[in-house]
């Protein structure tokens, strides 16, 4: 197949490209290269492999979309702003990349009527809000945001209408979803328009709802990357990576190649109309994540616990992967600890890591989203 990677150049666009390149396909890339993500010079990534195309456009702009269109058998739609933070308070911003960018997409896609045979869309763990519960006697529940009082008594915890501490368990896709930023309703959206879309003129369509990949190539001087990115630009520069709440608050981390394998599976063998989890099913602290790196990249130094927290933030989720098992044949090949040295021996080979991570609190000080 002929493959449109939209966000080819970044993080998981530029593994997916490789992945695709390895199983034989062609694959154009539409990229902004945007100075956040791939610095000032906006040049053409090094890890970006030389047999793709790359077209340097943006994608809520027609004419680089018509372009990068062409002749093309399948899409993958991973262009997107991201940071939940910054999100926040580049709120139009943020819409037009993302939501506006996905419209303008499948807009060009249905006016050329194109017959793709796949289009994959890139989703995202925020789109659930807070992830699944149980109750004490047994029973599902899905919550909304802890309240302001409760956060600032540094009660982290979920809790029913008895004060009973709800447990947290794996989040499946039927779970009600609750956006809790501006990101995530983005995402959200971008979802339902690629699903609804795909489904009106019958386009196979699957979005894949990512949780938080880590691994070679995610931008360390971003700080409103990845949270193992990072706490990996702050290690590297000797200082303690900032862990809000008291660092308990349980993720689920999945390697970048196996996200990429997934995108892949998808493309070649969509499922149509469904949303998919993409994540490792294992649940980690926060705190266990920035230990796990510090020993690896033998740095001494422990993170640093706030008793802070942000708007909009949630306490746990962690993903139930059967679907993608099912639908997909898709599993993971390697847990955080398998992963880690792939990423180690990537951030030690990088120049400079730029920590910006104070410069992009005290914008969410100055606003106040971080209390």
């Amino acid at each position: 197949m002929r493959v449109l990677v939209t966000g080819g150049a970044g993080f998981i666009g530029s593994h997916t490209v490789d992945h695709l390149l390895e199983r034989g396909h062609s694959v154009r890339i539409l990229d902004a290269l945007i100075p956040q993500v791939h610095g000032k010079e906006g040049r053409r990534p090094d890890h970006l492999d030389a047999r793709a195309e790359l077209i340097v456009g943006r994608v809520e702009d027609p004419s680089s979309v018509g372009q990068a269109l062409e002749d093309v058998d399948s899409v993958i739609h991973l262009a997107s702003a991201v940071g939940v933070g910054q999100s926040m308070y580049r709120i139009s911003d943020y819409c037009t990349t993302n939501v506006l960018g996905t419209a303008t997409l499948l807009q060009v896609i249905i006016d050329r009527k194109l017959r793709l045979d796949s289009l994959v869309v890139a989703s995202s763990m925020s789109v659930y809000g807070e992830g699944l519960y149980r109750r004490g006697d047994g029973q599902f529940v899905a919550p909304g945001l802890r309240s302001d009082a409760q956060m600032a008594s540094g009660d982290w915890e979920l809790r029913d209408t008895d004060g009973q501490r709800l447990q947290p368990v794996a989040t499946n896709e039927d779970k009600l979803l609750n956006p809790t930023s501006v990101y995530a309703i983005n995402k959200r959206d971008q979802e339902e328009l690629c699903l609804r879309v795909g489904a009106a003129y019958d386009i196979p369509t699957t979005a894949l709802r990512f949780f938080n990949a880590y691994g070679s190539r995610q931008a360390l001087s971003n700080p409103y990357t990845g949270v193992a990115a990072i706490f990996c630009a702050r290690l590297l520069n000797d200082r303690p990576p900032l862990v809000f709440e008291d660092g308990l608050q349980k993720r689920d981390f999945v390697h970048v190649q196996d996200v990429a394998r997934a995108v892949v599976s998808a493309t070649e063998r969509p499922v149509p109309y469904e949303a998919i989890n993409i994540g490792s099913g294992d649940a980690l602290s926060v705190s266990e994540i920035a230990e796990t790196l510090a020993l690896a990249l033998g740095k001494g130094i422990r993170p640093h616990i706030l008793g802070k927290y942000r708007q909009g933030d949630i306490r746990h989720c962690f993903a139930d992967i059967a679907k993608a098992e099912r639908l997909l044949g898709w599993k993971p090949s390697k847990g955080f600890r398998q992963g880690v040295p792939e990423l180690v021996e990537w951030v030690q080979s990088q120049r400079e890591a730029q920590d910006g991570i104070d410069s992009a609190w005290d914008e969410l000080q100055r606003r106040g989203l971080l209390s």
